[in-house]
């Protein structure tokens, strides 16, 4: 990855967008007190980079309950049984298909993964953890936490 020189600026405009992307240019720049065609250049700039990967709508999973019927949130812990690169990367590949999991995280110690996962109920989990867990024969033990309610949820990486 490419390396790229941030200033005070690129700082401010980082934590105005991780707190709401979807200021429009003009807001977003008279925040950080700089001049909109600035602002564009810049936020495009850090586009470019890499270094903002995407902007999305974080929904609120509990009001969405209201709509959809039910809603289950569950932290998955993933241990395999041969510690290989090899083997991670086939797992973290077969994870990537799944629209169910919103994230996962190699760790260490303990389990190998940890995994976010949003199913609309049980039986779609179930059916996830058929295909991720028990036909993967390299899967030695999964271990399943379900949220009863949301505390703190953020999304914005602390900037010095």
């Amino acid at each position: 990855m490419e390396q790229i020189s941030l200033d005070a600026v690129d700082f401010a405009l980082l934590r105005e967008l991780q707190r709401d992307a979807g200021l429009s240019n003009v807001d977003l720049a008279n925040r950080v007190h700089i001049s909109a065609p600035t602002c564009l250049r810049r936020v495009k700039r850090l586009h470019e980079s890499g270094l903002i990967e995407r902007q999305v709508a974080i929904l609120n999973p509990h009001i969405l309950r209201a709509s959809i019927g039910s809603s289950l949130i569950a932290i998955t812990e993933v241990t395999l049984d041969r510690q290989e690169t090899s083997t991670w990367e086939q797992f973290e590949k077969a994870v990537e298909t799944e629209t169910m999991v919103q994230q996962c995280y190699r760790v260490s110690p303990g389990p190998d993964f940890i995994l976010v996962v949003h199913a609309a109920q049980m039986s779609d989990y179930l059916d996830l953890t058929q295909r991720l867990f028990t036909r993967n024969t390299n899967v030695r033990n999964v271990k399943a936490f379900f949220c009863i309610k949301r505390s703190k949820f953020g999304a914005e990486l602390p900037l010095s």
